[in-house]
């Protein structure tokens, strides 16, 4: 194997051969460079699916309150429904083998402003559960926790750019915001991977809110996690009664849509699931479709090879050369070629994904790309069906009495 004049011998035999050299290693490119950009195309769809819904917990359920329009019970259409504290714990209490984490939201926009620095923000009042279910990352600090709950303290806790819009080069924690006329202290910094806008958000205790901003007990959303144990199945069950109980509770006809919506991550994330799976499939079909045909082209060049090569055989044979060197020299070309093919289909399949991946982000096709182990497996299948289809007639070659084969034309 590591014989210096085997392996001069080999590369002779390629360089004096440079058109079946090609042929054989085009067949085998081809289909790695087909290969490389199909799954990789296929991961940049799977990874704007993915960053769509980056920002929010997979299992979450968002509880919005609208009007009714259908009269129901006696009352007319048209009720504001309203949320209050005590809905929000009645679905913690009501399900609460069901839920994981659960919080309210109360929205607001204020004017924001630290010594000369002043901007505009979106305001959000929640409850210490809505980290989780927003996948926020602290920074620095802390988030809300429930004895700011409990003493309705004067706290926010700002996103990263806020901190870098008004603070400027001074850190942002334990300096006082005014936010609409009323200072709060800043006891964390938040960073999120949803992108600008959700780190441009304020976020502070629900009691203090509400304390403050009308002194009532008002919600504008109930937001929470379904147990992760639950499967799809389940989980869409589970929001089909959370719907009906809340419907019950607020006198809303079963058929109103607008008055109680409950909107449950898993619908999408089954239907994305089955679309990435569907797309999966397909991919691997084309693919394996595209190796099979490159299996099929190097096992006829191969076959093509071992009987041009009859007579150099017979030659070798004459010489004293056994049917096992005959042999390793096909095989040993066969494979080189053959790996040498597939790396330049790799370098090529990544260059052209790299080349197109700004273009393809107008469809929806983001950071396309696909694992090393991959495609060196695809080439692997390929050089072991090169190897495979070589050896069967070079075995057969290698049996020919050197006669015949000096004869053969």
């Amino acid at each position: 194997m590591f014989d210096i004049d085997l392996w001069r011998e080999i590369f002779q035999s390629i360089n004096k051969n440079r058109t079946r050299s090609l042929l054989s290693g085009f067949t085998v490119a081809f289909a790695i460079l087909l290969f490389t950009i199909l799954f990789g195309i296929a991961n940049g769809l799977k990874n704007t699916f993915a960053e769509a819904f980056v920002d929010d917990a997979n299992n979450s359920i968002f509880i919005r309150s609208g009007q009714t329009t259908k009269a129901h019970k006696g009352l007319q259409a048209g009720r504001r429904i309203q949320f209050k504290n005590e809905d929000f714990n009645y679905v913690k209490d009501e399900f609460g083998n069901k839920v994981e984490f659960i919080t309210a939201r109360i929205y607001r926009n204020v004017q924001a402003s630290f010594r000369n620095e002043q901007n505009n923000y979106s305001l959000r009042a929640v409850h210490p559960d809505h980290q989780y279910l927003e996948k926020t990352k602290i920074k620095e600090g802390r988030y809300i926790n429930q004895n700011d709950l409990k003493n309705r303290t004067k706290v926010v806790v700002i996103g990263r750019l806020v901190e870098e819009d008004l603070f400027l080069k001074t850190a942002a924690i334990g300096k006082y915001i005014n936010l609409n006329g009323i200072q709060y202290k800043v006891v964390g910094v938040f960073t999120d991977d949803g992108g600008d806008n959700e780190e441009r958000l304020i976020y502070m205790p629900v009691t203090t809110a509400q304390h403050l901003y009308g002194n009532n007990d008002y919600i504008d959303q109930i937001n929470l996690t379904y147990n992760p144990e639950m499967d799809y199945d389940q989980a869409l069950a589970f929001s089909t009664l959370l719907t009906r109980k809340l419907k019950d509770r607020f006198s809303v006809a079963r058929s109103d849509q607008r008055a109680v919506r409950v909107r449950n991550r898993a619908e999408g994330t089954k239907q994305v699931d089955a679309m990435t799976g569907g797309l999966t499939v397909i991919i691997l079909v084309i693919g394996f479709g595209t190796l099979i045909a490159g299996i099929v082209g190097v096992s006829n060049i191969m076959i093509f090879i071992v009987k041009e090569r009859t007579k150099e055989i017979g030659i070798r044979k004459a010489l004293g050369a056994s049917p096992r060197s005959i042999v390793s020299i096909i095989l040993i070309e066969s494979i080189l070629i053959t790996a040498i093919a597939g790396y330049v289909g790799l370098i090529l399949g990544i260059g052209v994904l790299e080349l197109v991946e700004p273009s393809l982000e107008e469809y929806f096709i983001k950071d396309p790309g696909v694992s090393n182990s991959l495609v060196i497996g695809a080439t692997i299948t390929l050089v072991t069906a090169g190897a495979i289809a070589g050896y069967l007639p070079a075995k057969k070659a290698s049996r020919i009495k050197p006669i015949v084969a000096l004869r053969n034309d």
